[in-house]
């Protein structure tokens, strides 16, 4: 691999900090990947945008893929169900009225409690915190930014770290392939407590709920909030089951559905399948639900169902160029030669820090942790067996680099969903979360120096 992998990433994250425009960023970074993928000089502007195109067509080929897309669009009808219906609107007075959303601090709490209670997956423990939570961050004057921060760095790092669902069943299925010690379980388990990115995130997310202190550019949105937002009802508050009703059907169908794709284990669910299904039954629910209400007809709620799902369209454009991007990435290598320099001539008590960065680099650069791990992972374990250096310890720094990359990334879905879920502007969740990403991130790094120059 060459240096020039890296020039796609470069790209993206100039045209992003110069022109604030995302989709534009994604599309050159794609070009310039593909650019230098062609083996012709000959007519290579016109063959790298035809290889764009293709590349971007080649992501549909994955089902999994497919599925994140429909799903996507998919929950913009079922947000536009609960919100036409009044439902949203009526859970937020319900749950003032019976105490629950008392102030700031417990809202802020909610969201959080609700981002980590459903740790199957991140995804959907996103929306549903999001969902649950907007009306009363609009309630109480407190900007989207901030609930959007919440449940993005409550999701990520509950499911890293919990390993009940399937993220674990996917370090499960690399750390296996490998000849060590310990079982691939047992150096799962022992990553817990070593994997400081994410307990440092959520310490820092209960911090910001129960200080209500914020800092940097999340700080300047709240204030904005205060002073500009008038709180009123977008729809007249019928009944609170037209929410929790389509809700329900939701979380308990992923969680149904981890069960029937994993025949009959969890972990071993597909939670692309899973999500997927359950959010097409959600929908069904609700369009059902409005549709014996009387109060809407076949072809109105058609016409909400379409215009929910265009309200997302610009973010699903986003998830879309992402997926594409990093596909382009890997053929590319961008990974691996990240990896590989990491890697070298290293002392032994930095390779843990150097592959956190590492693991931050590369999910920074593609949008995906999944795809950092598996590029990784097959190479911080030779490294273990080389060096005889603790599995767990090196596996935890792998997978906390993916996090915060994750967390720092524009171009990554989990980043898209929290902003969707929200009700948040992309760049701004972006530019509002980086600063505790980062304050969370060089912690990190000192911790894992400190540890490695102690224990190895």
């Amino acid at each position: 691999m060459e240096w020039y992998s890296l020039l796609p990433p470069i790209v993206a994250v100039v045209i992003v900090l110069w022109k604030k425009e995302v989709i534009l960023a994604l599309l050159l970074a794609i070009f310039s990947s593909e650019l230098l993928l062609s083996d012709t000089s000959a007519g290579m502007v016109f063959n790298g945008a035809v290889a764009t195109l293709e590349r971007i067509v080649t992501i549909l080929n994955s089902p999994g893929n497919t599925r994140i897309l429909m799903f996507s669009l998919i929950i913009g009808a079922v947000l536009a169900y609960m919100r036409h219906s009044g439902g949203v609107t009526a859970m937020v007075e319900y749950v003032i009225s019976k105490g629950l959303g008392k102030n700031k601090r417990q809202v802020a709490f909610m969201a959080n409690f609700t981002g980590m209670a459903i740790f199957i997956e991140s995804n959907l423990s996103i929306l549903t915190a999001g969902i649950v939570s907007r009306g009363l961050f609009d309630r109480y004057k407190m900007s989207r930014a901030k609930l959007a921060y919440i449940i993005d760095s409550s999701a990520a790092p509950i499911c890293i770290l919990v390993l009940l669902n399937g993220w674990g069943a996917f370090v499960l299925g690399l750390l296996s392939n490998y000849d060590l010690e310990q079982s691939a379980a047992e150096i799962m388990w022992g990553t817990i407590l070593l994997n400081f990115y994410p307990i440092i995130a959520l310490i820092m997310v209960w911090y910001t709920a129960f200080t209500g202190n914020l800092h940097g550019p999340l700080a300047r949105a709240e204030s904005k909030v205060e002073t500009e937002l008038t709180h009123k009802h977008e729809f007249v508050p019928t009944k609170a089951r037209f929410m929790i009703v389509p809700l329900l059907t939701m979380v308990l169908g992923m969680i149904g559905f981890m069960f029937w794709t994993g025949n009959g284990t969890l972990a071993n669910g597909s939670g692309s399948k899973s999500v997927l299904y359950a959010t097409v039954s959600a929908c069904l629910v609700a369009y059902t639900m409005l549709l014996s209400s009387k109060k809407f007809t076949h072809h109105q709620l058609v016409k909400i169902g379409f215009n929910g799902m265009g309200e997302l369209l610009p973010l699903v454009s986003i998830v879309l160029l992402s997926l594409t991007l990093g596909a382009s990435l890997k053929v590319l290598g961008t990974g691996v030669y990240v990896a590989q320099i990491v890697g070298d001539s290293l002392p032994i008590f930095m390779i843990a820090p150097m592959l956190f960065l590492a693991g931050a680099f590369i999910a920074f650069s593609t949008g995906t942790s999944w795809g950092t791990f598996a590029i990784l992972i097959p190479i911080g374990v030779p490294l273990i067996q080389a060096l005889e250096l603790p599995p767990s310890f090196i596996i935890a720094a792998i997978l906390g680099g993916g996090v915060f990359g994750d967390h720092c990334s524009p171009i990554s879905d989990t980043t898209a969903v929290s902003a969707l879920a929200s009700g948040c502007e992309l760049l701004e969740h972006v530019k509002t979360q980086l600063p505790y990403a980062l304050f969370g991130g060089a912690l990190t790094l000192i911790l894992y120096t400190f540890y490695g120059i102690a224990f190895l």
